[in-house]
């Protein structure tokens, strides 16, 4: 143990380890390197968990994603955000807040602006900036996947293939003017 604490991890590594009970160093790897706060505070958390819950203690971990859901729930966001803010079949929803300004260059979508003062203006502005609502939608389908995964699972999934048929339709779109 002592030959593999002294190996260290490395020129910017160090460590001192002392018998509790009498103090004397049983171990030390450039002890007088100064350490940033966040390696120390690591140390100190680690010694205070071991200190309290003892050196027989084990906790379990789990991988909780593989960086999928992250991606599934990027693309539901992009896609429902569009839904809200510029969606055709949506605008009835965005009437009390929004005037119609006309079609929009991409399929399916219209132009709006913000109407009125006050509340209605601040909720009229929320509702035709998809970026602006991208955060709430996002922190939104984050709750309910933290709360329930596999319905907020499938639900990512129908608005990311949605959202791949659509870029699919745009591009076919583009080719078609070309030819």
């Amino acid at each position: 143990m002592k030959a593999w604490l002294s190996a260290g991890g490395g020129a910017s590594s160090g460590l001192v380890v002392e018998d509790a009970e009498t103090g004397e160093v049983v171990c030390a790897q450039a002890a007088d390197t100064p350490r940033p706060l966040a390696s120390n505070t690591k140390l100190f958390t680690t010694s205070a968990a071991l200190a309290k819950l003892g050196p027989e203690t084990t906790i379990a971990t789990k991988l909780l994603t593989d960086g999928a859901i992250e991606a599934l729930l990027t693309a539901g966001t992009y896609k429902l955000s569009r839904l809200i803010t510029k969606d055709r079949v949506m605008a009835f929803a965005r009437a009390p807040f929004t005037r119609y300004q006309g079609e929009a260059d991409r399929p399916s979508e219209v132009s709006e602006e913000a109407r009125g003062e006050g509340i209605q203006l601040a909720i009229g502005e929320l509702l035709v900036c998809p970026y602006c609502i991208s955060q709430w939608v996002g922190a939104g389908l984050l709750a309910a996947y933290m709360r329930e995964p596999d319905v907020t699972r499938s639900a990512a999934m129908l608005l990311t293939i949605v959202a791949g048929s659509d870029f699919l339709h745009q591009a076919w779109a583009a080719v078609d003017k070309r030819a």
